[in-house]
């Protein structure tokens, strides 16, 4: 299904009873909403109306230009007007690796609007920017966001019918579409 969210066109998976809590399952970089394909069905049998959008950046109609555009605020006003369009007061909000950062922020700046927050492989933004500073391991592990944010990174990813990107999903074949991933690889160039 596709969610129109103000200017942009966010392709969503939709499950379970239309009356049920809502559970708004927010995926991590690179994956997509296919990334729960194997938890939606379990809880959408449970009684929930499971969405899972493609996040901005994802989705064909949701690429808007520039960088600024893909900041945190931005994307937790997309998981807000997602709940605005199926008409949801509240959810559970489950949010892994990137999708866990909107998920923290989006309950922080809006609790009125989450039941729950699970966030999976992202701690609390605090314990996190503490462990950057004091944990040499964890700066370590964490560098790879220097290389996001570096200009001209988009462009070694794709390189050489984007190898590198390629590399990062080695042994992740079952977790990961590696091709959908690659698909949508051209939207970095934007």
């Amino acid at each position: 299904m596709q969610l129109t969210v103000g200017d942009l066109v966010l392709d969503t998976a939709v499950s379970g009873p239309a009356e049920g809590p809502v559970v708004l399952l927010l995926h991590g970089f690179p994956q997509t909403s296919h990334s729960w394909r194997l938890i939606a069905p379990g809880l959408a049998e449970a009684g929930y109306r499971v969405v899972a959008p493609d996040q901005r950046g994802y989705s064909p109609g949701g690429r808007p230009q520039g960088v600024e555009a893909y900041r945190l605020p931005a994307l937790v006003d997309d998981a807000l007007g997602v709940l605005d369009v199926i008409g949801a007061a509240t959810a559970h909000v489950v949010g892994h690796d990137w999708g866990a950062a909107v998920a923290w922020q989006l309950a922080a700046r809006h609790p009125d609007r989450v039941r729950s927050l699970t966030a999976v492989s992202v701690p609390h933004p605090l314990a996190f920017i503490e462990a950057l500073r004091t944990d040499p391991v964890q700066r370590e592990k964490s560098s790879y966001m220097r290389d996001f944010a570096r200009p001209g990174y988009d462009a070694e990813l794709l390189a050489d019918d984007a190898a590198r990107l390629r590399s990062f999903f080695s042994g992740a074949e079952q977790s990961v579409d590696v091709e959908h991933c690659v698909r949508l690889a051209p939207a970095a160039e934007q």
